[in-house]
């Protein structure tokens, strides 16, 4: 009865947020708005004297108006927000931090409800925070890798326009409508903010904070020195494209290269909680001793500390930066 209650409470809060979401939520028409007022803000971020614009702004964090005036209190709403667009992700800060809180306290119910145990409870209520933060860190980590990977093609295309006979800004506006995603959207954004009247050197900038990777601030610097002493810009970006591409061949040796340690550290990685439910399917008397006993969660608890520790370690080890 008491699991029934705390499943019963988790879908309740969770239906409520969903409503929430619903009736709050923004059109597409307020989206590229935002994105717009968005582009002003970094350049005045960045002290620029170039534009001169004063808007009242009313950017939302959060569909909840209590939450969202909180959130506009906080320093560091900025760089989440940052961090959830970076994560192709068409949700607001606020919403990613109530669910945070309503995933923890489900998982904290539940858990405490079947073990009657606190170390359990603190630990799913630590996973269940964490866990939509995890989420969004690991889309925007699979979007920069893909946009890396694009990114040596439209490069490649932008060179090629200028050779042409185009100018940069409508090399731009080709990148944005030929080349796939992300690589498209985050160069249209680009095109459509200096399009709007932002200074072509504020929407390079901003393209560095969308994205930022070690390549993307290669080409926005060789862009900004170009444009300041001249020269010829195919060449540049000829040049810039060819070190990308080795930049990402040796990458990719070193990839292969540390395969081998990879799949250890993956194994090392999995070995106990894979080893702890065979026990427990095989042979329960011998490890429900971890889980009846007093000092079991304790126990059960310092080693699950133990493998988070670990595991960051190994990753660290076998991930190499190039």
């Amino acid at each position: 009865m008491a699991l029934l209650l705390a499943l019963l409470t988790f879908f309740i809060i969770a239906m409520i947020m969903v409503a929430i979401a619903a009736l709050a939520g923004g059109g597409e028409r307020q989206s590229v708005v935002r994105k717009r007022l968005e582009a002003i803000e970094r350049g005045q971020r960045r002290g620029s004297d170039s534009i001169q614009l004063k808007l009242v702004r009313d950017e939302l964090l959060s569909e909840v108006p209590a939450f969202n005036r909180v959130l506009m209190r906080w320093s560091g709403s900025h760089k989440l927000r940052d961090f959830v667009s970076q994560a192709g992700l068409k949700i607001k800060p606020g919403r990613v931090i109530l669910m945070s809180g309503v995933i923890c306290l489900g998982a904290y119910l539940v858990v405490s409800n079947i073990y009657h145990n606190a170390v359990f409870a603190v630990l799913a209520l630590v996973g269940g925070a964490i866990a939509p933060f995890a989420y969004v860190a690991l889309m925007r980590s699979r979007r920069l890798r893909a946009f890396e990977k694009q990114f040596p093609e439209a490069i490649d295309l932008l060179g090629r326009a200028v050779r042409a006979g185009h100018s940069f800004t409508s090399g731009l506006e080709m990148i944005a409508g030929e080349l796939a995603e992300p690589v498209a959207t985050e160069f249209r954004t680009t095109f459509e903010e200096q399009n709007f009247g932002l200074p072509v050197r504020d929407a390079l900038l901003n393209l560095t904070e969308r994205v930022p990777l070690i390549d993307v601030q290669f080409f926005v610097t060789a862009l900004l020195i170009q444009k300041e002493t001249g020269g010829n810009l195919a060449e540049i970006l000829d040049n810039l494209s060819h070190v990308v591409r080795e930049r990402f061949r040796i990458y990719g040796e070193v990839r292969v290269k540390t395969a081998q340690g990879r799949l250890t550290a993956g194994i090392l990685i999995s070995v106990p909680p894979i080893m702890i439910m065979m026990m427990r399917v095989l042979n329960p008397s011998y490890i429900q001793v971890l889980f009846q006993d007093p000092i079991g969660p304790y126990i059960l608890g310092g080693a699950a500390f133990l493998q988070v520790l670990g595991s960051i370690i190994l990753w660290k080890i076998v991930n190499i930066e190039v």
